[in-house]
């Protein structure tokens, strides 16, 4: 059967595909546009597979928090350059992510992958290789933070959309939240006090200052109270309560904390290819390549 103009325009608009991609696909599947997108979709899946080896270390940090405030989460989907990563179909995609990781509470990325998208018409991960099919970038939706409020209140600070911080206080204002959010982002505390750094860590760091400590030739005590004092200073160092408070550094966030009868309950604090390692490209060497072969 003949392929019309308006079955075309169709499914451009549900797919996003070339308009001779299009057409090609109605005609292969006589004009059935359902079974063309199923065939498209077969077609995305192969080209995502192909691309699931390439470094995406690129992408945006997206927050979304529930209306009544005792809730919210960060998600962090990488891409490959930072030009896709602006593009408004992944931003909305990092999005409607967020969206349905507030909604659906999932378990981990995996279990997230399988749920249908919260504002689009197919799961997370059909929708992800679709995008991989359109924009030609690999794709990833690697993790997802939760901060639940405990009936207190939850602030947030997004950088660039690169950053993304969420703390959860007793006590204080949304505004006092979005406050410590931005020191997190600024200073990238890895614990909220030294209860919650390991032991082993810790051990790690006095071992490293008592042989530091040793090589100053001082007497045992002197040594035992350079130790001391070193490890006081790296916990302040270290942990969000210890640290001074980026926007009043005569503070230390613990003192704002007392002087404002509010308590940390949680934090969290997303990095857009924070740990990937990106792979160093040499132009020369890939233009030598192309020629080649």
């Amino acid at each position: 059967m003949a392929v019309t103009a308006s079955q075309v325009k169709e499914l451009r608009e549900r797919t996003g595909a070339g308009m001779m991609e299009c057409k090609k696909m109605l005609v292969e599947t006589d004009g059935d546009i359902d079974l063309a997108i199923e065939n498209m979709r077969k077609s995305g899946l192969a080209k995502a597979d192909k691309k699931a080896s390439r470094v995406a270390a690129e992408g945006v940090v997206s927050i979304a928090t529930a209306d009544d405030g005792s809730r919210g989460v960060m998600v962090e989907v990488n891409s490959e350059t930072d030009f896709v990563a602006k593009a408004d179909e992944f931003v909305e995609f990092a999005d409607q992510i967020a969206a349905t990781v507030l909604a659906e509470s999932p378990a981990d990325v995996a279990a997230l992958a399988d749920l249908n998208l919260v504002g689009g018409s197919t799961t997370v991960e059909l929708r992800r290789q679709e995008l991989i099919s359109k924009l030609g970038e690999n794709m990833t939706v690697r993790r997802f933070s939760v901060v639940d409020s405990n009936g207190g209140v939850i602030g947030y600070y997004s950088h660039g959309g690169r950053i993304g911080v969420m703390t959860a206080l007793q006590g204080g204002d949304e505004n006092l939240a979005k406050d410590v959010s931005m020191h997190v982002a600024a200073l990238k505390p890895l614990a909220l006090s030294e209860d919650d750094i390991s032991a082993e860590a810790l051990a790690k760091e006095k071992e490293i200052f008592s042989a530091q400590a040793a090589e100053s030739g001082k007497p045992e005590n002197i040594i035992e109270k350079m130790v001391v004092g070193r490890m006081k200073k790296f916990v302040n160092e270290v942990t969000l309560l210890g640290q001074s408070f980026v926007k009043d550094p005569d503070l230390t966030v613990s003192q704002l904390m007392d002087k404002s009868s509010a308590k940390i309950i949680d934090f969290a604090r997303l990095e857009v290819g924070e740990g990937i390692e990106k792979k160093e490209e040499n132009f020369a060497d890939e233009v030598m390549s192309q020629i080649k072969g």
